[in-house]
């Protein structure tokens, strides 16, 4: 028997906030499901989750890629590479400040997903 490799997502803007009806109102477009599941592949690994969890916690409500990258005990270019996932799919956004680049989890793209999500919602 063949291993078949999963099919990959097609590439598509995803970085403003997820706009569609909640999982539970009925059944979803293909269009809404693939913005939702491409939102997801973006937090499904174990390290994005660990960088938005330090984002979401940090009192000053950003971080440079220099401190995550020491904190999860990564490459700063590791680091990036997963940010940078993170960003495409509109979760965190940047800014650039001489040689560093801060990083801040967008709420509201957190929130839209939730309630996408959320069996409760109608």
């Amino acid at each position: 028997m063949m291993d078949v490799m999963p099919k990959a997502l097609p590439m598509l803007d995803v970085s403003a906030p997820i706009c569609c009806a909640p999982v539970a109102a009925g059944p979803m477009t293909d269009e809404a499901a693939l913005h939702v599941a491409l939102r997801l592949k973006a937090l499904a690994d174990p390290t994005r989750i660990k960088l938005m969890s330090m984002l979401l916690t940090n009192p000053d409500g950003e971080a440079c890629t220099c401190d995550l990258a020491a904190a999860i005990e990564l490459t700063e270019s590791t680091a990036s590479h997963h940010l940078a996932q993170l960003k495409k799919a509109g979760m965190v956004e940047s800014t650039r400040r001489g040689m560093n680049v801060y990083y801040r989890a967008r709420a509201d793209s957190l929130e839209a997903l939730r309630l996408v999500l959320d069996p409760n919602c109608c």
